[in-house]
């Protein structure tokens, strides 16, 4: 399943971020913790990279956490810095702000050493749509200061935020790449809702769900759905999920679409657990 999926807006945006990469010291990249190598935009990190990079496993809660502890590690040992965080309840946020200290002490200290004062590190927020930047900078701020939604792309405009005295965010659009070649990498990328919905059918994205989860939570298919012998077919497995689901139309033949939209959404909700993709 191969995606083009460039609305107008992004290019617009793209020139927004190679124009204000040259005000920041540390771009700051999040990832989704359950697919992080799959959403990495390297259009993104080619403009950011002449400035420290900081990775962000977004949305750690949703994540099978031995997956991600593995995914950190295999980005530290590439030579960057990565922390994890949920951005729901702040946990990892201490270790993305010493992370950003980090990143920025080689320029405080050449300020200092000129005897200058040092600033606030100035931190640009990008990633691909629907990462979770708005709720990101929300939750390191603490209060609400950036529009967030469901619908990849939201995020509008330039927003400076003041974090503490030492740390100014500026948060950016979302910023896809422009077409996905790898079918794989497109589904995932539409199970996670980065990509805009009229790019993808939901039926073949809820059969890679399945399949995803006969290969690594047989147990969810087991004891959510009731669904007790995992060798049939995919497309088997969706229509008896159907059926317990009790979805049917006029007739009672199966309403596939609804279950196809009600397990794609459980899925984003961490609802069939925690699973990582990559």
């Amino acid at each position: 399943m191969s995606i083009n999926w460039y609305p107008g807006h992004m290019v617009k945006a793209r020139r927004e971020i190679e124009e204000n990469i040259k005000l920041v010291d540390v771009a700051l990249v999040l990832l989704d913790a359950r697919a992080p190598f799959s959403c990495r935009n390297q259009d993104l990190e080619r403009i950011a990279r002449k400035s420290k990079m900081v990775f962000v496993l977004n949305k750690r809660d949703l994540a099978d956490p031995a997956m991600t502890r593995k995914y950190v590690a295999s980005l530290k040992k590439q030579g960057h810095l990565v922390a994890a965080m949920d951005s729901t309840n702040g946990k990892g946020g201490a270790d993305i702000l010493a992370l950003i200290q980090e990143a920025y002490q080689p320029k405080a200290q050449l300020m200092q050493d000129k005897g200058r004062r040092v600033r606030a590190s100035r931190v640009m927020v990008m990633g691909v749509p629907n990462i979770g930047k708005s709720t990101f900078l929300n939750c390191l701020v603490g209060k609400k200061m950036a529009r967030t939604g469901a619908k990849p792309g939201i995020t509008r405009g330039k927003q400076w935020v003041r974090v503490r005295e030492d740390i100014e965010f500026l948060d950016t659009p979302g910023l896809m790449w422009p077409k996905i070649d790898i079918e794989e990498q497109g589904l995932k990328l539409a199970l996670l809702n980065i990509v805009g919905e009229k790019a993808y059918s939901e039926y073949e994205v809820s059969l890679y769900l399945i399949r995803m989860l006969k290969e690594k939570a047989p147990q969810t298919l087991q004891n959510k759905f009731m669904i007790n012998e995992l060798n049939l077919p995919d497309e088997e497995i969706l229509a008896q999920i159907s059926r317990k689901l009790g979805h049917l139309l006029k007739g009672g033949s199966l309403d596939i679409d609804k279950t196809c939209t009600a397990i794609i959404q459980d899925f984003r909700k961490g609802k069939l657990g925690r699973i990582s993709l990559d």
